[in-house]
């Protein structure tokens, strides 16, 4: 039996850093999963589809963070603030992705939060203009 997976070496994340990050996309899904209330109708099968949807997203947005974060000086506090963002990340995607609400509904709230610590690492990045005297 063949495989069709392939499996690439990219220890430095070159590959992963050139695609952009279709943020539009992962935002209007998480919105949709958080607004769920009750019972959603959906299947498990389906749940965990998005569950999977997200937590990819989820992994992409915190390697982002990382690159971001690494860009900054090691003792500045939007970059101690990431690593703390990322360690729960890191805890929350640890466990696999089941099919559930609560699962899917988790991934979008750690979308949001890596999102919201890519913001402000985003700015406290950007260099600040010259004041003129």
């Amino acid at each position: 039996m063949s495989s069709t997976h392939l499996a690439l070496h990219d220890p430095e994340g070159l590959l992963e850093s050139e695609l952009p990050l279709d943020r539009g996309t992962h935002e209007r899904l998480a919105t949709a999963v958080l607004g769920w209330t009750g019972e959603t109708g959906l299947q498990p099968a389906d749940l965990h589809q998005i569950a999977l949807q997200l937590t990819g997203a989820a992994r992409a947005v915190a390697a982002d963070v990382r690159r971001t974060a690494d860009q900054l000086p090691a003792d500045h506090a939007a970059r101690a603030h990431a690593d703390v963002v990322l360690d729960e990340a890191s805890r929350c995607l640890s466990a696999a992705p089941d099919g559930t609400a609560r699962c899917a509904q988790g991934r979008a709230r750690l979308i949001r939060a890596l999102y919201e610590r890519l913001d402000r690492l985003t700015e406290a990045a950007a260099p600040r203009p010259a004041k003129t005297l």
